[in-house]
């Protein structure tokens, strides 16, 4: 065999020994990122708040063995919850490690701040934008449901607004209210609250949901995922997010991007 820089011929044993090197290292870095994947996956909810008035469910599929995006159920003191979706700018394992870093900060700090919304957020943001890459960023949807009253108080940082199916079948969005986390220093945004009633329905996402495209570049888009939100409303929330799911990999060759989709219904 020739050695492309000299024209020497490299011993067989020498190729067989270098051929063997790199198959280790592959099978070494495959099985490290498949350790990272079941890592990753213990940073979802296990143990799930018990709630009266509340069912939800999520899902959180990245595009590659790891990826940026996350949900979390959080209890929250006097009988509140909380409800979040994050998405990390990027992919990969870059956008692993810092979904981890906000994830644990987020969870450090809601017990202590859980009484002010926009102080928790205003914390979260400073500290992921010490602990982040430069020009790194994430969207985040912190809703805060009282289980006694059924009102739900949230913050929407730039991220995709969910939506709400009322059960007089009409829609409301939950637009942002503030900015994205980490590229400022604090958090600029506002609070809001919303009531919730019997069979309504939150649908809250990631946008690798509604960009997810196919042929032709055209995107899976708000409409069809507003479409699919009245078409199955009538399954409980763990069917809900998996219809979503499929619909996506009916809709695309395959998830471009990480995809999360949370449901959450009010009960009667």
């Amino acid at each position: 065999m020739t050695n492309a820089r000299d024209g020497r011929c490299k011993p067989r044993n020498q190729v067989a020994t270098t051929d063997v090197f790199a198959s280790s290292r592959m099978d070494r870095l495959d099985y490290d990122m498949e350790l990272a994947r079941e890592a990753q996956a213990q940073f979802l909810p296990r143990k799930l708040p018990a709630l009266k008035t509340l069912s939800y469910a999520g899902i959180c599929l990245p595009a590659g063995t790891v990826g940026g995006d996350f949900y979390d159920f959080l209890s929250l003191p006097y009988e509140c919850f909380g409800l979040v979706v994050g998405d990390i700018a990027g992919k990969g394992v870059a956008a692993a490690l810092q979904m981890a870093n906000l994830q644990a900060t987020l969870r450090s700090l809601c017990g202590p701040l859980s009484h002010d919304l926009r102080e928790l957020l205003r914390s979260v943001s400073e500290m992921f934008s010490e602990n982040t890459l430069d020009g790194g960023y994430a969207t985040l949807f912190f809703g805060e449901y009282n289980d006694r009253n059924r009102r739900l108080r949230y913050a929407n940082c730039g991220h995709p607004a969910p939506f709400i199916l009322r059960r007089d079948n009409t829609i409301e969005r939950l637009e942002p209210t503030g900015w994205v986390l980490g590229l400022n220093e604090g958090w600029d945004g506002s609070v809001t609250e919303v009531n919730l009633g019997p069979g309504d329905t939150l649908l809250a996402y990631s946008d690798g949901v509604t960009e997810t495209t196919r042929e032709g570049s055209e995107e899976f888009g708000e409409k069809r995922l507003i479409d699919l939100l009245f078409q199955h409303n009538h399954l409980p929330v763990s069917q809900l997010v998996h219809k979503v799911v499929a619909a996506l990999e009916e809709f695309g060759s395959k998830l471009e991007d990480d995809t999360t989709v949370v449901a959450a219904r009010c009960l009667c």
